[in-house]
């Protein structure tokens, strides 16, 4: 056959789509087969000719109503999809009615052709699947983790069960049960490059950052052009302190998309592990005019501004966090106007004579942090209402300047005229360096706990050490911030009384203090913060990582050694070994190894000259 001829055969091919077509059958065969290769226009064409010859054939105008459901055209495909079912009921095509109705929003309606479906043929797996997405759609996961583990039991094999089921453990925040499901879907389809991602994300969320890499990796050499699998190979190495390396990926993703958000964020996050604080800020704000609506920018950007002492940039953008959902504060939803000191953003700045609703919208240690705002509230003649956590009331409850004080479990106050979050005070009162208030607004501690604790504590021959070795786990920082109690290890060996102020024990940490007498542990009597603070007025120094016992300790003016990871908290700034928030706090950071058995060596021989000057008072 000549050149030409064949062009003529194409020709021809292509102004019939269904040739070789001539049965309602067979055409409406050849247009399934078009639509599956994408060519739309000849399945309909085809689906045309079928129902010229045959109106009512079923299959026929099944097809035209998923050709018009892709086409997003809703009612057409529910009025071809429902003249085939008046033809025949089958299962398939209320499933596809039920998709049409799920997408108008009438998602009863769907949920019911769903469940016709599958009591015609309750022995087919994807009926279920079907049904259990829609169960998904309704907010109804319990059920749907029902139809999924049914289809399943149909076809163990099922991939779309197994998928759905991992995808709805994930978003929900059931990470272990989630990586059960994605692992089955692994072992189904290997080298599934969406199976792949999801675990890899659910197994970053574990903090099993190798096994997340290995994930990572597996998924950039299946889509080695996506920007988003190259971040994502360097965010775990990032995790795994492989910081050069990290870096490399997250340029190769912005070599693929050089406006990739997740990928500047993540070099923003080393700039800033790195100590490289303007390389950081200049991502931000490069951020913030890509995507002027997104408060979380803006947010991070205020973050590094304090970190480098610019507290007048860092406090108002600090503000931007109100904007961010799902952050682990206290949102205000008042009809009473804020409060923001002279610079108020709504009502009158001056509040004299007026209420003042003033609230912990934070963690425990930011609420002992800028509780010595609420002195200064009052002395502008406001009657202040104080609302903290229950476990700082009996701490906070007697603070000067104090109206009322009430814990969160009591509610909101009825009545106030203005309201200002204790996270907000620092600029309502515009503070920089030079100007932060002292920390010492604590009424006297309750003597009769002291004594308790003094007496049972017994004689004062040695050194008393307080030890907090770490925070909540939850924290997003806990992997850098905590250190596992075996690391203090050496640390003991000194003459010391050394005393645990650590709540929560984790299970390794129970292990290692099973059976030892050299660390006295009286946390059991730990009530509420009112009594640890009894407790730490009995000791010599504290030596804690970041977290709410330093800066409870700090506040009533113990000694207090804080231990802080190579990127801290922004409170603690970088490159000084005191606190400009507290005057007892001494500042131990890790170094560029990023290691705490270092910074452990220099805290012990700070610990052992301590120790000499106490002895040398106690034998004069």
């Amino acid at each position: 056959m000549s050149r030409r001829e064949r062009r003529a055969v194409d020709r021809r091919s292509q102004a019939a789509p269904n040739a070789g077509a001539s049965t309602p059958v067979a055409l409406c065969r050849a247009g399934l087969g078009h639509m599956r290769a994408g060519r739309y226009l000849d399945a309909q064409l085809c689906c045309q000719q079928a129902l010229s010859a045959d109106s009512n054939h079923a299959d026929s105008l099944h097809l035209m109503g998923l050709l018009s459901l892709h086409a997003k055209q809703y009612d057409a495909a529910m009025d071809w999809l429902g003249r085939a079912i008046r033809q025949d009921p089958k299962p398939e095509y209320l499933s596809s009615l039920g998709t049409a109705m799920q997408q108008q929003g009438r998602l009863e309606e769907a949920l019911r052709a769903f469940d016709m479906a599958v009591q015609i043929k309750p022995h087919d797996p994807e009926l279920w699947v079907n049904l259990g997405n829609a169960l998904i759609v309704m907010k109804r996961p319990a059920d749907a983790v029902l139809t999924y583990q049914h289809a399943l039991e149909l076809d163990p094999r099922n991939w779309n069960a197994a998928y759905r089921s991992g995808v709805m453990f994930y978003e929900s925040g059931a990470l272990e049960q989630a990586l059960l499901w994605f692992n089955r879907c692994a072992a189904l389809r290997p080298n599934d490059a969406q199976t792949l991602h999801l675990r890899a994300a659910t197994l970053r969320g574990l903090k099993r950052f190798e096994e997340c890499l290995a994930d990572n990796l597996r998924v950039h050499k299946l889509d080695p052009a996506h920007p988003l699998h190259c971040n994502n190979v360097g965010d775990a190495l990032l995790w795994l302190g492989r910081s050069e390396e990290a870096l490399k990926w997250f340029n190769k993703a912005l070599k693929l998309q050089p406006d990739n958000v997740d990928a500047l964020c993540n070099k923003a996050v080393w700039f800033r592990q790195n100590h490289q604080l303007g390389e950081s800020a200049e991502i931000y704000q490069r951020l913030m005019l890509l995507h002027p609506d997104n408060p979380r920018f803006e947010r991070d950007l205020a973050y590094i501004h304090l970190l480098m002492g610019n507290f007048e940039a860092g406090w108002s953008g600090r503000e931007a966090r109100w904007k961010v959902p799902g952050l682990p504060i206290i949102y205000p939803n008042f009809s009473q106007p804020a409060w923001l000191g002279d610079v108020s953003i709504a009502g009158d700045a001056d509040v004299a004579g007026k209420t003042v609703l003033v609230y912990a919208d934070e963690g425990l240690g930011d609420s002992i942090q800028f509780a010595r705002y609420v002195p200064m509230v009052a002395a502008r003649g406001a009657r202040v209402i104080l609302v903290v956590p229950d476990a700082l009331y009996s701490l906070l409850k007697e603070t000067p300047g104090v109206g009322e004080c009430r814990p969160y479990s009591s509610g909101w106050p009825a009545t106030f005229d203005s309201y200002c979050a204790l996270g907000s005070l620092p600029l309502a009162f515009g503070t920089r360096l030079e100007t932060i208030p002292p920390a010492a607004y604590l009424p006297p501690l309750d003597g009769n706990r002291v004594h308790a604790f003094e007496d049972r504590l017994g004689p004062r021959d040695r050194l008393r050490v307080g030890l907090v070795w770490s925070g909540n786990p939850k924290h997003g920082n806990d992997r850098d911030r905590s250190i596992p109690l075996r690391t203090l290890a050496s640390l003991f060996e000194v003459n010391a009384t050394f005393v645990s102020l650590q709540k929560d024990l984790r299970p390794d940490d129970k292990e290692f203090l099973n059976g030892r007498t050299d660390i006295v542990d009286l946390t059991a009597d730990f009530t509420d913060f009112a009594a640890t603070a009894a407790l730490i007025s009995c000791l010599d120094v504290v030596i804690t990582v970041d977290t709410s016992v330093a800066h409870l300790a700090a506040t009533i003016g113990r000694p207090t050694w804080v231990l802080l990871p190579h990127l801290p908290d922004w409170r603690w700034l970088l490159d000084r070994e005191d606190s400009p928030w507290y005057p007892t706090a001494r500042l131990f950071r890790q170094t560029d190894t990023r290691e705490y058995e270092s910074v452990l060596d220099r805290v012990r021989n700070e610990l052992q000259m301590l120790i000499a000057k106490f002895q040398q008072t106690i034998n004069r």
